[in-house]
């Protein structure tokens, strides 16, 4: 397992990136545009404040038990390849190759697509570039995102810590109109007693989607786990402070709608936090929200890349076709290879989606089933690598079996819906057809590796 087949043993990962570095990457990925959107959604899923908020705690406490998970498996073996190295020593690399053909080809760059197309739209409402302004933003963000990458590590997490900072600070604004604190109070607004409307088992569950996937991101934390100053413990202080950090924000930001706005308008607004902003601080409140889901936006994308390099790194290790990928340049922190093909791969995406009706939706659509379906792959392999590897623990899971056992089960509720739902729009093929051409290519690879 791990061997470095294609790449030069002496250049390897080296720990330095700083903790706080790695809680802004963190909160970077999981802090998304989806934030802006969700909390309405919710609403509107629930009709009732006490759910609603309900369902945001169970998230979190959902996201807090798989990222205890991996807080097990990253101390256990820290690696730059992260999922893809505890595939790999699950199931073997036949498995851990599909994931990181997933990850390379659907699951990161199409995430890095569908971010580029909403800084592109938030982006073209600020300076537009013509007819096809929203495209030539998402071009040029891929291309400008992926050159500071290639500069190395420092220049990557600087760049994060501080659009990290001005993404919560737009946060931060929302919550201080919801509550009334700066500006132009909100009107008085009455909303029901707590719980006085109970929703469907169902709706609660399709909630509870939504809210998950607004939490997603906490798992690429194990891909820095072999960058990261400390101790190997240090990777749990990481990933437990940035889902509390994640936690109270979404908290307050839901509160600070339905106190703003009301749990009614909450529901049926197209943009509620731009509503609020614009009740609280007039016009330009509007547009300042513009610039802070695009800075969201960008957050994510940064970050997105940080880690899904990693797993090309990872891939380039273990196979000799591969073994340009697996090429790392200590002095800079960055394997630079492994970022020009996920450049490249992302451009392509987003170039995919401008020939869709709704480039964003279309990434949606194909991208969740695999994502999830791999990351339930991800909490069983916690269960296999206890049966085949006794070594002792430096940190492990709290209330074995039961916290790993919800998780699993909350992977496995999200990757049937999430394939439901492409199913519905007629995109669960594109997923197949990816995974197809994934499987031919790990043939290519056996065959070229026998002859």
């Amino acid at each position: 397992m791990g061997s470095s087949q294609g790449a030069n043993p002496s250049a390897s990962p080296l720990r330095l990136l700083s903790p706080l570095g790695a809680v802004a990457i963190i909160v970077g990925i999981v802090i998304g545009a989806g934030i802006f959107k969700t909390p309405s959604m919710v609403a509107g899923i629930t009709g009732d404040v006490g759910w609603a908020i309900t369902i945001w705690i169970a998230g979190a406490l959902i996201s807090l038990m798989g990222a205890l998970c991996y807080a097990e498996l990253a101390t256990l073996y820290p690696h730059a390849g992260g999922d893809y190295h505890f595939l790999t020593r699950a199931y073997g690399k036949n498995v851990s190759f599909l994931y990181g053909w997933a990850k390379a080809m659907v699951i990161n760059t199409g995430s890095i697509a569908l971010l580029a197309f909403v800084f592109g739209d938030y982006m073209t409402k600020v300076l537009p570039l013509g007819a096809h302004s929203s495209l030539y933003w998402a071009f040029l963000i891929v291309i400008a995102l992926t050159l500071i990458n290639l500069i190395g590590i420092h220049a990557s997490a600087n760049v994060q810590t501080v659009l990290t900072v001005l993404e919560v600070a737009g946060l931060v604004a929302i919550i201080i109109a919801g509550f009334g604190l700066f500006g132009n109070a909100p009107p008085p607004v009455d909303n029901q007693p707590l719980f006085s409307n109970t929703p469907q088992l169902g709706m609660l569950g399709l909630g509870m989607v939504f809210v998950l996937l607004t939490f997603g991101g906490w798992n690429e934390s194990a891909y820095i786990s072999a960058e990261l100053k400390g101790t190997s413990k240090t990777i749990v202080s990481v990933i437990v402070i940035s889902l509390v950090v994640i936690t109270i924000i979404y908290l307050l930001v839901n509160i600070a709608l339905i106190n703003g706005l009301g749990l009614k308008a909450l529901a049926s607004s197209k943009a509620a936090p731009a509503d609020l902003l614009g009740l609280v601080f007039g016009p330009v409140g509007e547009k300042l929200l513009g610039l802070f889901v695009a800075v969201a936006a960008l957050t994510s994308i940064n970050a997105t890349m940080i880690v899904g390099a990693r797993t090309n790194y990872a891939m380039g290790e273990d196979w000799d076709g591969l073994s340009k990928m697996g090429k790392w340049e200590s002095s800079r922190g960055t394997p630079t290879f492994a970022y020009l093909v996920q450049g490249v791969i992302s451009l392509a995406l987003v170039g995919f989606g401008a020939l869709q009706s709704d480039g964003f939706e279309a990434m949606v659509e194909f991208t969740a089933p695999v994502f999830w379906t791999f990351l339930l792959l991800v909490g069983l392999g916690l269960f296999v690598l206890r049966f085949k590897d006794r070594s002792p623990r430096p940190f492990s899971v709290p209330l074995y079996p039961i916290t790993p056992l919800i998780f699993c089960a909350a992977c496995a509720y999200l990757a049937y819906s999430s394939i439901m739902y492409a199913h519905s729009k007629g995109a669960v093929e594109i997923s197949f057809y990816v995974m197809l051409a994934g499987l031919v290519a790990l043939l290519i690879l056996r065959f070229r590796k026998i002859s």
